[in-house]
């Protein structure tokens, strides 16, 4: 490139520059430079000239990188070419004593993005070149390398294509040897190491080999059992759990040896694991060390000390994939099962998980890993809504504690059922005792008690009189009204709600009302009240649900659930309660219509706070559909600020409307269908479908909802309004549709002829050549083509000139006169 070296080097400079005056030029300069000739050359020159600067050296291979990503494949537009890449190649690996860590990382990824694309066939000495510097004498040659190589082997391994499969698997059989013996020597050498300059970068080479061993496993191998490298690596991790626990412990004092050990902990697991996921089969002599090292660390006295959060996550989820492995469960009737490999695994399951085994792990689940934390209820304290996120997170039981321990019991129970019930009755009819208000560990373990009953709802259905429980004991805990006792509350009305489906008298659901009112006042503590409206959407969301038992609490009810929506900061939790409202607005239909006003004031003021929020924003839509249900005509009321929020969530223009453009199309029809006399705003925003229709065919029936709905209830405004570029956009999606979008089309035009004869006869001629010419054809299905005659016979009685002009054009493009002029003959006196 013109300029050479100097001037990228003195514009790199500028883009570093905090100045936006200074930096905005440079990078616009650089974005020019990208497709020059010879500028990723001198890229390379410049982040590999230690003495610069490390924000230039930085940038420099920043943009480097970018540039791989964008002009690196042959195929890409102004591609980098040849010569060059070759010579950038063949330098790279020169580089392997960078310094700078967080540089050396940007190498280590830049040079594996290039092998994706180029090794083995355009760059064969790449990993031959990385063998050779690993053995180099020199350790900051040896981890850049290894950093690289560990970029490298993550890029290859997530091809997917059966040839760089094969090749992925060539090239393990050639270097896992070497890389599992360099990953024990740097074991040995950290684990023996007696000074911190020799332990910490041993320990990070050995992370670093650990890594690409993985990647090795998984993706390399076929039927790993079968190789006996594979095997002993394997067998190899539950030693080094232990070595590592007692490594970690020894060090604890020093947080960066701490943090390293705490991955390379998470990582041996996570071999396990992904192994486990990959090739269950392969993984059966792994079952019973595995369960053994597990529930020794984390359901034993052994693992006291030893163990941390993480650890203890991908320990209850390794559990968990065992039992559940669906590879591992044998049929109903266990002699049914045909493969030899399934059997075994079962049989060792079952000799592990001896009534003892199960015992022990129930107990200490429920009495340990249940129990709320310190931290937990200064959360609780202190950012309620946040507190009432991180229990309800999602699939937070991957890397969170308690919902993983949470998902282990539900899945240990669900299989051995018949042995953990006694365990927890027994615990039930202890926690059925009284709990002072100052005893809080006893309260803590009453709430854990709880817990298990509600998540073993389904496995206790004949174990459980739940509602004797309920009318004798826990409609009294509820009343309890000490502040400690928030706990108990709480709990006890998720508890209702997760029984509520399960096995709950529709006699007993207006005391359950009656209930969920006294906890939804303001007094009450909030996490407490947010547990209640979440117990009230479970109760209406049931198939026993009656209505007319709920009438008298609606507006109490409702009225309450509005307040706590007002006092919830966070868009989450206000998304929650609007659901339930939501949903209490479905099930109760017109009955809302004297409690609705409120809401309906409050709604526009919710969705301009939500401007940053779509999701808020999608519940308030789904929430305003139900509401115009259930007021119908009343909702014409609402109609300005409904047709704003329908003309936002609908315009194409705007970066919204990807989240929001399915429930808006919904509530724009549920408007229409709710309104009995049109007007001119509501006919207005009728300039956003155009383009939707032309966008994409995604809600297409929505659409043509929606067109249909304005054709009927304002057929002369709409037609003459819109009726010409309407059929002008069904003339230019018609000719690529699939038969079920042209049926969608052609019923629109039936019904244009239906509703106005006359006009729509007029409007739609744009389209009548492409359907004569169709029924001319006669190759469609049965469905299409009954919907193309039915256009055409109501053009027989309605305008039979028009007709007549249609089939004409069929005639000049396909000389087919003489049997559309005897079909005419033929039909016409019987269709009129």
């Amino acid at each position: 490139m013109s300029g050479g070296k100097e001037l990228v080097l003195e514009t790199l400079k500028r883009a570093a520059s905090q100045q936006a005056e200074v930096l905005k030029p440079a990078e616009q300069q650089l974005q020019l430079w990208e497709t020059e000739p010879g500028f990723y050359s001198t890229l390379v020159e410049i982040f590999t000239e230690h003495s610069l600067e490390i924000n230039v050296r930085w940038l420099a291979v920043l943009y480097f990188k970018n540039g791989v990503d964008r002009y690196w494949r042959k195929t890409a537009p102004k591609a980098i070419a040849e010569e060059e890449k070759t010579r950038i190649r063949g330098g790279l690996l020169h580089y392997l004593n960078e310094p700078v860590p967080q540089i050396a990382t940007q190498l280590a990824v830049l040079i594996a993005k290039i092998a994706r694309v180029d090794c083995p066939r355009e760059w064969p000495e790449l990993l031959p070149g990385l063998f050779e510097a690993v053995k180099s004498g020199d350790q900051l040659i040896q981890h850049r390398t290894l950093l690289t190589l560990h970029h490298v082997i993550k890029q290859l391994a997530s091809k997917r294509l059966a040839a760089d499969r094969r090749t992925f698997q060539d090239l393990t059989s050639q270097m896992f040897q070497f890389l599992l013996e360099l990953w024990r020597s740097q074991t040995e050498s950290f684990l023996g190491a007696p000074a911190m300059e020799v332990m910490m970068p041993s320990l990070e080479r050995s992370h670093l080999a650990l890594k690409i061993l993985r990647k090795l496993l998984i993706h390399g191998f076929k039927k790993p059992h079968e190789v006996q490298n594979a095997q002993m690596f394997v067998e190899s991790i539950f030693e080094n759990v232990k070595l590592m626990l007692g490594f970690r412990k020894q060090h604890e004092s020093i947080e960066q040896v701490k943090a390293i050990s705490e991955k390379y902990l998470v990582l041996l697991t996570k071999v396990l694991l992904d192994m486990l996921e990959n090739y269950p089969f392969s993984f059966l002599q792994f079952i019973k060390p595995s369960l053994e090292m597990t529930t020794t660390y984390v359901f034993t006295p052994a693992g006291d000390g030893l163990v941390f959060e993480r650890l203890v996550v991908q320990c209850l989820n390794l559990i968990k994939a065992i039992l559940l492995c669906p590879e591992y469960k044998p049929c109903k009737v266990i002699e049914d099962t045909k493969d030899p490999q399934t059997l075994e695994a079962y049989r060792i399951k079952e000799e592990f998980f001896t009534d003892t085994v199960l015992a022990g792990m129930c107990l200490k689940l429920i009495s340990h890993y249940f129990l709320l934390t310190p931290d937990d209820l200064e959360i609780w304290d202190t950012d309620p809504e946040g507190f009432c996120m991180e229990i309800e997170g999602g699939e937070s039981w991957k890397y969170s504690l308690r919902p993983c321990t949470e998902t282990l019991f539900v899945s240990v129970f669900h299989e051995y059922r018949r042995a953990l019930t006694p365990v927890l009755m027994n615990m039930v009819q202890e926690s059925t005792k009284p709990v002072d208000a100052l005893d809080y560990n006893g309260m803590l373990q009453k709430d854990a008690v709880y817990n298990a009953v509600g998540l073993a709802a389904f496995e206790l259905f004949d174990d459980i009189d739940f509602d004797q429980w309920f009318t004798t004991a826990l409609v009294n805990e509820l009343k309890l009204k000490e502040s400690n006792y928030r706990i108990i509350r709480r709990r006890v009305i998720w508890l209702i709600g997760q029984w509520s489906s399960v096995k709950f008298s529709p006699e007993h659901r207006p005391t359950l009302y009656e209930a969920c009112i006294h906890l939804l006042n303001a007094e009450e503590d909030f996490v407490v009240r947010l547990s209640a409206a979440m117990t009230l959407k479970q109760s209406v969301d049931d198939f026993e649900f009656d209505p007319e038992q709920f009438m008298p609490y609606l507006p109490t009810i409702f009225g309450l659930l509005f307040n706590l929506l007002k006092e919830a900061h966070e868009c989450d939790t206000k998304m929650q309660v609007l659901h339930v409202m939501s949903f209490m607005i479905e099930v109760v239909g017109v009955g809302i219509q004297p409690h609705a006003a409120p809401l309906a004031q409050y709604l526009p003021a919710l969705w301009e706070e939500s401007q940053d929020h779509n999701m808020l924003r999608c519940a308030i839509l789904t929430t305003l559909v139900h509401m115009v249900t259930g007021l119908m005509r009343e909702s014409e009321g609402l109609h300005e600020f409904l047709i704003n929020i329908i003309s936002v969530s609908t315009d194409v223009k705007n970066d919204c409307h990807v989240y929001l453009m399915e429930d808006g199309l919904l509530l724009w029809l549920t408007t229409l269908e709710n309104t009995a006399t049109p007007h001119a705003p509501l006919l207005d925003i009728f300039d956003n479908m155009l383009p939707l229709l032309e966008l994409s065919t995604e809600n297409l029936r929505l659409c043509l909802q929606i067109a249909t709905a304005y054709t009927l209830l304002c057929p002369q405004q709409f037609l003459t309004k819109y009726g010409q570029q309407l059929v002008e956009v069904f003339r230019s999606i018609l000719t690529d549709m699939k038969s079920d979008g042209v049926v969608l089309v052609m019923r629109s035009v039936e019904m244009m002829l239906r509703v106005s004869p006359a006009d729509a006869s007029t409007l739609i001629q744009p389209l009548l050549p492409f359907i004569t010419r169709e029924v001319a054809g006669g190759d469609q299905f049965p469905m299409v083509m009954s919907m193309y005659l039915s256009v055409l016979a109501r053009l027989v009685l309605y305008a039979e000139p028009i007709f007549t002009w249609a089939v004409s054009q069929v005639d000049h493009t396909l000389h087919k006169a003489q049997p559309w002029r005897e079909w005419c003959r033929k039909h016409h006196t019987d269709a009129v």
